[in-house]
């Protein structure tokens, strides 16, 4: 699956960088905070029961956005390199589209509709949305991700997306995979192991 073709050229890093501003932007507009509302920055916040999740760099859902930045590379590889969709030289643009797609993801995550679902049926009932700083990293981490991707063979990538969601589950009782399931069609039984915890 490898294919070295992936690897984004000057016009697509411009375009990434104009999409992160952009939706800073947006977050900006959409009244999320710069920071934390406690005032300071920190590097980690591993409760995700409280008022600093999402507010900080890093977090239990940062390998989350991590493995985003993983499955984005692979639908760039099927889709510009196995589908050969956009024709020769797409596939300069995968990184583009990887940045893109978390971006829409920053943006929906924190309407107050996804909010309010997030506190309804996820773990994170006193999930408030991100802080832009958070927005920014988590930005960052999916890039970390499809770099990693790009560079490591796929059963290496495969390895260290398991081993991430399963660390996360086993701390926090909530990964991607619980994360999107409890979020799209809650089942009671995840609900009730995740709330055990």
């Amino acid at each position: 699956m490898k294919n070295r073709s992936l690897k984004p050229h000057r016009a697509a890093l411009t375009l990434s960088l104009v999409l992160v501003i952009a939706t800073l932007a947006i977050l900006y507009a959409m009244d999320r905070p710069p920071i934390c509302e406690c005032g300071y920055v920190k590097l980690w916040h591993g409760n995700i029961n409280s008022s600093g999740n999402s507010q900080h760099l890093a977090d239990w859902y940062t390998p989350s956005h991590i493995i985003h930045g993983m499955l984005f590379y692979a639908l760039g590889w099927l889709l510009f390199a196995k589908l050969k969709i956009g024709g020769k030289g797409a596939a300069k643009w995968s990184f583009a589209l990887a940045i893109a797609l978390e971006a829409v993801w920053e943006i929906v995550e924190n309407m107050s509709w996804v909010i309010d679902r997030y506190r309804s049926v996820t773990v994170n009932w006193g999930y408030s949305g991100d802080s832009i700083i958070n927005s920014l990293a988590d930005l960052g981490w999916m890039s970390l991700g499809f770099y990693l991707a790009l560079k490591l063979p796929v059963k290496v990538t495969v390895v260290l997306a398991i081993i991430m969601e399963t660390v996360a589950a086993m701390v926090v009782r909530d990964n991607l995979t619980l994360n999107f399931i409890m979020l799209i069609w809650p089942v009671e039984a995840i609900g009730e192991w995740q709330a055990a915890g």
